[in-house]
């Protein structure tokens, strides 16, 4: 299973307008992945202030892993790392260090948002390109952080769509996603006001279909994931938020 890859798609749903930053320095999010009751895994990803090359940049740590008895069949650590101009939300670094079930890949990517140009180096292969990306495209990560501070879901209507550049390797990809409805879901933290999208997909490899994909975002300024439900072709899998830390915003939660 792309155990962080499918993580990675399911936090591309998020999707706000706001004067204030949906995130900030300090913020971790961490989750469980389970099939029903079984733990399969968890993910994290935190937030650091930075400088690279001189540009104050926000440095995005993601890393999952397989845990328990699915490590005996299937034994996944993905670590992505991005580096994101804090005054533009554009990637200026990428990293991807993967070793799914024996499979391993160790890339980085450095934007050149000047020229266009993406210089690619993969370690594994010793090898080096450089290609043109999008304006404005973002990487795996990064989307989802540009997604909770750009986009505006004040006036959403029912099956309204998006789509966004995303540079992944050496291609650039169209992810596109569609709002369902609003939700009130039952949490850890208790009753969350969500905002419910539906990312589209590839099928066929890992996922039932294009629309296998529902995630539920908290309804408030920090549009963070709190519940990611996939369909794949080998049963359901199920992303829930367990623990929290620095979120910038308030966090909705309804109090009976």
């Amino acid at each position: 299973m792309k155990f962080l890859n499918a993580l990675i798609i399911f936090f591309l749903s998020m999707s706000c307008f706001c004067q204030q930053k949906a995130y900030e320095d300090g913020e971790w999010l961490k989750f469980r992945i389970h099939y029903g009751l079984i733990t399969a895994g968890q993910a994290t990803l935190e937030v650091k202030s930075e400088r690279l090359n001189n540009q104050e940049v926000f440095h995005i740590n993601g890393f999952g892993e397989t845990t328990g008895v699915t490590n005996w069949f299937f034994k996944v650590e993905d670590h992505y790392q991005s580096y994101i101009l804090k005054d533009e939300d554009l990637p200026v670094r990428f990293l991807r260090n993967i070793n799914e079930g024996g499979y391993k890949k160790e890339i980085q990517i450095d934007f050149n948002q000047s020229s266009k140009m993406a210089t690619i180096i993969d370690f594994i292969n010793d090898k080096e390109k450089i290609v043109p990306f999008p304006n404005r495209a973002q990487d795996m990560v990064s989307s989802f952080y540009y997604l909770r501070n750009n986009l505006d879901t004040h006036s959403l209507n029912e099956n309204d769509e998006f789509d966004l550049d995303m540079f992944f390797d050496s291609e650039n990809y169209k992810f596109k996603l569609k709002y369902l409805h609003k939700e009130v879901l039952d949490t850890k933290f208790g009753k969350v006001p969500c905002l419910v999208f539906r990312p589209y997909v590839e099928s066929g490899r890992v996922f039932n279909e294009k629309e296998s994909l529902t995630i539920w975002v908290s309804d408030d300024a920090n549009k963070i994931p709190l519940l990611i439900k996939a369909d794949l072709l080998v049963g359901s899998l199920k992303a829930s938020l367990i623990e929290f830390k620095k979120l910038n915003n308030s966090f909705k939660i309804f109090v009976e």
